[in-house]
């Protein structure tokens, strides 16, 4: 089959909810993949940051292969070490208690949502329910999470949404203590707005937030989907802003490109689910969890800052290029802004060139593998360059 074969074979019967790319893919390493038509790609998009080690990483196959040899799937009536390994590694590196896993960002957040609601009302009882998040925030597309997302483009068609949910003004203190009326029960926040422009909170916002949660009782979750596991050059992300959350949310490059997904909690939310309050059917699958348990072994001190300097790196050459205003980020989660130009018009022309880019509203955003080569680094930023001094001559 060839690249137009699948994508008509696709399009038949596939709900056409995405903008795709005329591109299928048919195999790939590290950074590096191919279409049906053999045309090669660099990908600076690991899959929206699932594919934390690339395309079929030899140690992430061998993890996978050896649990399918034992066990594929048993519900959460019963234990599996693969979720317990994958659990204490969690636990272990990111300085919390305990964990809940799930599937995708989303249902993480759910489960960090209900879990706010309910330690609030255990101790407070009713009426302490709200949850703060922030103006150009995103936390997913089931209802409940779009409705605490902060961006009016993504409340649309979908009335009603679940109700509870204020946003504030990121990096505005005073905004977000006006709306502190005694009904608040936790403040959610991104480190790093993704979606929204892959925009680095203020680290004195943070902690100041962080203060006023533990003055008053509130809890602070840290969506930690997109900017965790390794992607801003520490496991979380919040590890780089002095604060410590109560509720940590995960997902996309924890299984490496499996569907995996966690809810970290911290001391004082680690006992709030009970049997019956909370659960997944998939949540936990030990295929998955093998997956994460094997992504994190990867995620040593010298793995992490090796993250931080190709960042630094891709950094350097990119605020070279022609029509790049200014680079935002942190370790490979970077975000060029740009100089004129539509970002949707600059990834689809260099999709022609053979690299592949996110869009982060008017930015270009970048979430390569975190074990993306330097040789990898530089072949797609030439084609990137070659790109934006085509574009700059029209």
């Amino acid at each position: 089959m060839n690249n137009l074969d699948v994508i008509k074979k696709h399009d038949e019967s596939v709900v056409n909810s995405y903008a795709r790319f005329q591109l299928a893919e048919e195999r790939g390493k590290n950074a590096t993949c191919y279409d049906f038509d053999g045309k090669k790609y660099i990908d600076f998009t690991s899959g929206i940051g699932v594919n934390s080690l690339g395309f079929c990483d030899e140690g992430w196959i061998k993890a996978i292969e050896s649990q399918l040899h034992r066990i594929q799937h048993i519900s959460n009536l019963f234990y599996t070490l693969p979720s317990t390994e994958a659990a204490e590694s969690l636990v272990k590196l990111s300085g919390l208690k305990k964990v809940f896993f799930a599937n995708s960002g989303a249902e993480s957040n759910e489960g960090a949502i209900k879990a706010a609601r309910k330690y609030s009302f255990d101790k407070y009882g009713g009426g302490r329910n709200k949850i703060i998040t922030l103006v150009n925030s995103f936390h997913g597309r089931t209802i409940t999470t779009l409705a605490a997302t902060g961006q009016d483009v993504f409340h649309n068609y979908f009335f009603p949404f679940t109700e509870g949910f204020e946003h504030a003004k990121a990096n505005d203190i005073g905004d977000l203590k006006s709306k502190l009326d005694g009904s608040v029960c936790a403040v959610m926040i991104e480190l790093i707005q993704g979606e929204g422009g892959v925009l680095p909170l203020d680290k004195a916002y943070i902690r100041e937030i962080a203060e006023i949660c533990k003055e008053n009782d509130i809890l602070l979750i840290a969506d930690e989907v997109q900017t965790g596991v390794g992607r801003t050059g520490s496991l979380f992300a919040y590890q780089q802003f002095g604060v410590l959350p109560d509720i940590v949310t995960s997902a996309k490059g924890l299984a490496g490109g499996l569907p995996f997904g966690a809810v970290i909690f911290g001391e004082k939310t680690e006992d709030v689910f009970k049997p019956g309050d909370h659960g997944s059917t998939f949540g936990g699958n030990p295929i998955s969890a093998a997956a994460a348990a094997y992504v994190l072994s990867r995620m040593t001190p010298e793995f992490l800052d090796e993250v931080k300097k190709k960042g630094e790196y891709m950094t350097g050459r990119l605020l070279k290029m022609p029509q790049v205003k200014g680079v935002a980020g942190m370790g490979l989660m970077l975000g060029a802004e740009l100089c004129g130009l539509s970002s949707a018009d600059v990834v689809r022309a260099a999709f022609r060139h053979g690299v592949m880019i996110l869009t982060a509203k008017q930015k270009l955003r970048f979430l390569p593998p975190l074990t993306i080569t330097y040789a990898e680094i530089d072949e797609g930023l030439h084609a990137l360059e070659t790109t934006l001094s085509e574009m700059q001559e029209v």
